[in-house]
């Protein structure tokens, strides 16, 4: 009598279930994919502490951390940025790149480490989504440049809705319906409200147009950000500016936010209507602003002058706002014509930059309606 190695429909492979360990039975997709970075080295973990400049997000999340731990009175969890070298050499010592199939940058190319199967950051000349119904139906109204605009299957069509997508039809705007999930893939997990308008990079103004334009208003009025990193706060301060009559925001092109699609959400839409430039040396550019007859005015925590006292806010104006956590450093401190404290009533240490700057831009609107 023939044995089951001898039977009819046999099985021929060892019975075994999938593979254990990472992956499961998935694990041969992994293959030639290389390890995973460890948190200290992922450019999009609160514990990144590489050498590379900081993505912005990553900046928020250990911010965040910062202020939690600061409540909870512990140590803060996050990574010391710059201490540790995370980026490929060009040969020889630390940093040379793995062998093929490890999932790095090939040899002799430097560059931050991206990890096996991540994007890295996307450059700068690349289209990002604007999301939310204010922010889109502004961008649209002035007539921002768009190549297309998604909405999210089953909708709630309010009148903001319904003119968003009538002005793209107009406009000839491709419209794009996708699904809800998608649509949160798209903006990484950002609220969208349902809408997403996909815009080129943002055009800024040039810094000497801004000025000028200024000087041509009856009030000049400008804003100066030094070392704001949270697009949000950006995006605040430029709808303050709107709101209060700024003809135009200026920031440093180096460790500074800039108008990315978070910036114009915060914003409402306003930097759509208040021209925002880019100067590479603050300093410098106050110091024009000056020449041009502009009063240059810090805001400072232990300023020399009270908010309510500031005589020089009928004049020309710039405002400056320094960054979330040092304040204003120490050349622009240096540069400014006077520095300005808000008078406040409790123990609080400081307002966030950017309720400091809608604060200071009340009252000098205000100075200007009762002069």
């Amino acid at each position: 009598m023939p044995g089951n190695s001898q039977r009819r429909g046999r099985r021929l492979a060892p019975k075994q279930g999938a593979p254990k360990g990472s992956g499961g039975k998935n694990r041969d997709a992994l293959a030639g994919r290389g390890k995973t970075l460890p948190a200290d080295e992922r450019p999009w973990h609160k514990a990144y502490s590489g050498t590379e400049k900081l993505p912005q997000r990553t900046a928020w999340k250990q911010e965040k951390e910062r202020r939690a731990a600061a409540e909870e009175g512990r140590a803060p969890k996050i990574g010391q940025p710059g201490s540790k070298d995370t980026t490929w050499g060009k040969g020889g010592g630390r940093g040379v790149p793995p062998a093929k199939g490890h999932g790095g940058r090939p040899a002799g190319r430097g560059g931050p480490r991206v990890s096996p199967g991540r994007r890295s950051n996307p450059a700068k000349d690349s289209p990002e989504l604007l999301v939310g119904r204010n922010p889109v139906l502004e961008s649209l109204r002035a007539h921002v440049p768009a190549t297309a605009l998604y909405t999210a299957q089953g909708i709630d069509s309010d009148d903001r809705v319904k003119e968003i997508v009538r002005t793209a039809a107009d406009r000839g705007i491709a419209i794009l319906e996708v699904s809800r999930a998608e649509l949160d893939r798209m903006t990484g997990g950002v609220l969208h409200q349902g809408v997403g308008l996909q815009v080129p990079p943002f055009a800024y103004e040039p810094f000497e147009d801004l000025v000028a334009a200024a000087l041509e208003q009856t009030a000049p009025l400008l804003v100066a950000l030094d070392g704001v990193t949270d697009p949000r706060n950006l995006g605040a301060v430029i709808r303050s500016a709107a709101a209060f009559g700024a003809q135009g925001v200026f920031v440093p092109e180096r460790r500074a936010a800039g108008i990315t699609a978070t910036a114009w959400r915060t914003s409402a839409g306003a930097a759509a209507r208040v021209p925002v430039a880019q100067v590479t040396n603050l300093t410098r550019s106050l110091k024009a602003c000056q020449d041009a007859g502009f009063m240059v005015v810090g805001l400072d925590a232990d300023g020399e002058t009270d908010l309510y006292d500031l005589e020089a806010a009928v004049g020309p104006l710039v405002v400056v706002v320094g960054s979330e956590g040092r304040g204003l450093s120490r050349l622009v401190g240096e540069t400014c014509d006077l520095t300005v404290r808000i008078p406040m009533v409790s123990d609080v240490e400081s307002l966030n930059a950017s309720v400091a700057a809608a604060v200071t831009l009340a009252e000098v609107a205000r100075r200007r309606v009762a002069a």
